[in-house]
C-alpha cells in the first residue's frame, strides 16, 4: 500500500495569544504532522482584535491589519488547504477570496451576530466547509447550506493534567478559581454577590482570578481575592491551584456559541466545576457528572458550599471531569478528526 500523500495546510490565525488560535489550531500541529498533515501557521504581528491607539486612525488601522495578512494569504495560495480561524478582520469579509482555492472556515463563537452577519455569509459561501466548535454553531451554518463538521474545542491532556498527589494533608486554603480574558470578567461580576456571601462565611476560602487585567470587585473585600496575570508559561500551574473552577455565562445566543474552554481546562486538571447550564457547558454536564449547574444566585452559593463541605464529592466530580476530557475532548482524539477533514477536502476537485 502506498503511503498517504502529504497534505499542506496554511493556518491563518488571529494573534499570538488569542485563545482560539492556541486551542483550536496550534496545539494540533504536532499531532497532525504525525498523520501526514503539515500545518504552517501565520498570525499578524498584533492581534486582529487590537483597537486603534486613537479613534482617528480607524481606517488606516484597519488597512494595516489587512496588510499584515498578506504573507499568510500568499502562502495559502500554494497550499492544499487554508485553515481560516474565524474571519481575517473581525466581523468583515475582506481578503478571504484570495485565501486559496480550498478554504475551511473554523468558528468557535457566534460570529454572525451583530451588524456584519452578511459578511460572515460571504466567507462561508467561498469556503469548502465550516469546522464548528459545537452543535449550536453547526446548526446555524447548516441553515446557510454549508457543509459542516463539528470539532469541539479540545485540551492537550498531556499538558493539562492534575498536579502530582501531595501527602494527603488538607490545605489551609480552599481556592475558588476563574480564568479568562478581561473582556469576560462581566460574567464573574454577575455572580459577585453569592461569591462574596460564600467567602464571608468561610475564612479558609479565597477567590483566585487569572486574567490579563485585574478585576474590579465592589462586594468582595480585597483580602479575600487574589489576582494572577495570565501567561502561557504559567497557565496550567495557575489552574491547578483551583479546588473548584467557575464558568458563569448569560443565557443568550452569544453565550450558546461559546465552546466551554475554561470549563474543559478545569476538568483536565481534575477540578470540579460550577457552571451556568448554557450551551456547551450544559452539554458537557449532561454527558457526565463533572460539577454542579448554577442558574441563580442561590444556586451559586449552594453549589460552592456543597463542594466546600463535601471534599469527597468534589474529588469524585473532578476525577469524572478528567476522564471525560480524555475520552471526548482531547487533542489526540480530534487530531484524527481534523486529519480526516483535511484529507477529504484536499482530495476533492
Amino acid at each position: 500500500m502506498e503511503p498517504a500523500r502529504q497534505i499542506t495546510v496554511t493556518a491563518l490565525t488571529a494573534g499570538r495569544y488569542d485563545p482560539s488560535r492556541r486551542f483550536r489550531v496550534c496545539q494540533f500541529v504536532a499531532q497532525l504532522a504525525r498523520r501526514g498533515i503539515g500545518v504552517t501557521e501565520y498570525h499578524p504581528a498584533f492581534s486582529k482584535y487590537t483597537a486603534a491607539p486613537v479613534a482617528q486612525l480607524g481606517i488606516l488601522w484597519t488597512a494595516a491589519k489587512i496588510l499584515a495578512r498578506v504573507p499568510g494569504l500568499a502562502a495559502a495560495r500554494v497550499s492544499d488547504i487554508t485553515w481560516l480561524q474565524r474571519e481575517l478582520i473581525p466581523g468583515r469579509s475582506t481578503l478571504e477570496r484570495f485565501a486559496g482555492r480550498k478554504l475551511l472556515f473554523d468558528v468557535d463563537d457566534a460570529v454572525w451576530m451583530g451588524q456584519h452577519g452578511r459578511d460572515i455569509e460571504r466567507i462561508v459561501e467561498r469556503s469548502r466547509g465550516v469546522i464548528a466548535g459545537n452543535e449550536f454553531l453547526a446548526d446555524y451554518f447548516r441553515g446557510l447550506g454549508a457543509r459542516v463538521w463539528v470539532v469541539p474545542t479540545c485540551v492537550d491532556t498531556q499538558k493539562w493534567r492534575p498536579a502530582a498527589s501531595d501527602d494527603g494533608s488538607e490545605r489551609a486554603e480552599w481556592t475558588v478559581g476563574w480564568s479568562g480574558t478581561a473582556s469576560n470578567l462581566k460574567y464573574l461580576y454577575a455572580i459577585e454577590e453569592p461569591l462574596a456571601e460564600f467567602l464571608d462565611g468561610r475564612p479558609q476560602a479565597r477567590l483566585l482570578v487569572v486574567s490579563d487585567a485585574a478585576p474590579r470587585f465592589t462586594k468582595i473585600p480585597r483580602p479575600r481575592w487574589q489576582f494572577e496575570r495570565w501567561s502561557p508559561a504559567s497557565e496550567v500551574r495557575q489552574v491547578r491551584q483551583m479546588d473548584v473552577g467557575l464558568m458563569p455565562l448569560a443565557a443568550t445566543d452569544w453565550e450558546r456559541g461559546k465552546c466551554g474552554l475554561k470549563m474543559l481546562t478545569y476538568m483536565a486538571v481534575g477540578a470540579p466545576t460550577v457552571v451556568s447550564p448554557v450551551g456547551t457547558c450544559d452539554e458537557i454536564m449532561r454527558q457526565s457528572e463533572v460539577g454542579i449547574a448554577a442558574a441563580t444566585a442561590s444556586d451559586w452559593y449552594d453549589a460552592l458550599g456543597r463542594l466546600f463541605d463535601d471534599r469527597a464529592l468534589a474529588a469524585r466530580l473532578g476525577a469524572a471531569g478528567r476522564r471525560l476530557v480524555e475520552a471526548q475532548y482531547s487533542v489526540r482524539r480530534h487530531a484524527v478528526t481534523l486529519a480526516g477533514i483535511f484529507r477529504q477536502v484536499a482530495d476533492e476537485e
